[in-house]
């Protein structure tokens, strides 16, 4: 959820598959608001094409509540990243937003070459686009790409990576903090993790309001199992309950 959430070389060849994910790796989440399961959530990374011909890795995102959950706050969260296989760079993000009364759809179309992108905004008053184009560095990335650029690095406790990142019309350098090492029960057993907070100027899939922590195994596939974040009506924390693709051997009763 708001959340989320490779970069292993970039001079790695395209055909080479990157150590930190698997193609078609699928993470599915149960979703908790307190004690309550509110909804699903899912991450997934496959290999595509862009305008017929350019590889990308093409990262989705979902998140919804379940129908109990629906009478009180309905979400309804897609995002989409298409993100370059050669030099690891975003292309295109796409964001559609539903979270009860609110509404949004923006669209950042990238071009590295050229160093600038057209950031799309829809006014359902007006139902029209909004268009502004802005300069961005040459190794941009967007929120979802960001966390697989991450999950492809050197990570410790302590320290911080940054990831340069363009999203919501803005480009900035954001900085992971690598806080600590906690041991935690998760569908692999129970195995050590690194917690991490993004430091995010932007919103990813929820409406985020408050600090976004995230457990990554500590190894190097940086699976994310746990995000923990403060949302628009609460506090929500979301937990890996299944897996497809991953080189981690389930232990899920």
């Amino acid at each position: 959820m708001k959340h989320t959430i490779a970069l292993l070389c970039l001079l790695l060849a395209a055909s080479l598959l990157p150590a930190e994910f698997m193609p078609g790796e699928r993470l599915t989440y149960k979703v908790k608001y307190g004690a309550i399961t509110a909804g699903e959530a899912t991450l997934m990374i496959r290999e595509d094409t862009f305008r017929d011909t350019t590889p990308v890795w093409r990262i989705t995102s979902q998140a919804s509540t379940n129908s109990f959950f629906d009478n009180i706050f309905k979400v309804r969260d897609e995002i989409e990243s298409l993100w370059e296989k050669n030099r690891r760079v975003s292309l295109r993000f796409t964001k559609k937003l539903h979270e009860g009364n609110y509404r949004q759809l923006r669209t950042h179309s990238y071009y590295p070459d050229q160093k600038f992108s057209i950031y799309s905004r829809f006014n359902f008053k007006r139902q029209t686009y909004d268009e502004t184009r802005i300069d961005i560095p040459a190794n941009t990335q967007d929120v979802l790409s960001a966390l697989y650029t991450v999950r492809g690095m050197q990570l410790a406790p302590g320290k911080s990576v940054w990831v340069q990142v363009v999203a919501d019309g803005r480009a900035y350098n954001a900085e992971v903090r690598v806080l600590r090492r906690e041991t935690e029960k998760t569908i692999f057993g129970k195995i050590p993790c690194l917690v991490i907070e993004p430091v995010l100027q932007g919103e990813a899939i929820f409406k985020q309001t408050g600090k976004i922590y995230i457990w990554l195994t500590d190894d190097k596939w940086h699976i994310p199992v746990k995000v923990q974040s403060k949302i628009v009506f609460g506090s929500f924390y979301a937990v890996l309950d299944d897996a497809d693709q991953v080189a981690l051997k389930l232990e899920k009763d």
